[in-house]
């Protein structure tokens, strides 16, 4: 007799990882969707004569406001429960749950699939077969001084940092002397630079003419 918990070891075998093939253009990540694990776990569990059927535990609807645009979307989050049987009719189960967002009528659908690709990737255990986050070692730079803030701020509007080392604009005008601000002011003056662009270059030209 071969029990669900020695079928799924083979189905575990049987598929070793699923890729992150699939792109997000909106967000910029890489993620598996649910037709790439299924099409990965699907034949193995065919295979080894198991079964998975779901219960919805608990559901819960209402509307949100998405993006700029503030676009209406329903959302659904449910919580399922997932059987796995085996072929001599034994079972496990576990619990997932799946959320998503949707502008017609797909969003239950969607909030199943989430729900099914993550029983199935934490119940078989299924990598991504990429490189482990430890493989990278980062080191925190310092945080950025008010003087760096304000050289970045001046470069980025286009202005030579020289031009603009004596004099610093305020609300009277250019009477404030750069070197007299601590790191305080400066950070706070390079956030000035970008809010007032234009002003800015007038004011260099002015200044160095």
């Amino acid at each position: 007799m071969t029990s669900i918990y020695q079928a799924l070891n083979s189905v575990m075998r049987d598929v070793q990882a699923v890729r992150k093939g699939e792109r997000n253009t909106h967000g910029g990540f890489n993620f598996r969707g649910i037709d790439a694990v299924t099409n990965a776990v699907g034949p193995a569990l065919r295979e080894h004569g198991v079964i998975v059927v779901p219960n919805v535990l608990d559901a819960q609807y209402d509307v949100v406001h998405v993006g700029q645009k503030q676009t209406v979307m329903s959302r659904v989050a449910l919580r399922i429960e997932w059987k796995w049987f085996g072929p001599e009719g034994d079972s496990l189960t576990c619990i997932t749950q799946g959320e998503a967002f949707d502008s017609g009528d797909k969003a239950t659908a969607k909030a199943h699939s989430v729900a099914f690709r993550t029983a199935m990737l934490q119940t078989l255990c299924l990598p991504t077969d990429e490189k482990d986050p430890d493989v990278d070692t980062y080191e925190r730079a310092a945080a950025p001084t008010g003087q760096d803030q304000l050289i970045t701020a001046l470069s980025e509007i286009g202005v030579e940092p020289g031009a603009f080392a004596a004099w610093a604009i305020t609300p009277q005008g250019w009477d404030t002397n750069v070197r007299a601000l601590d790191d305080r002011q400066l950070s706070a003056l390079s956030t000035r630079v970008r809010a007032e662009a234009d002003k800015v270059k007038a004011g260099v030209q002015a200044v160095t003419a």
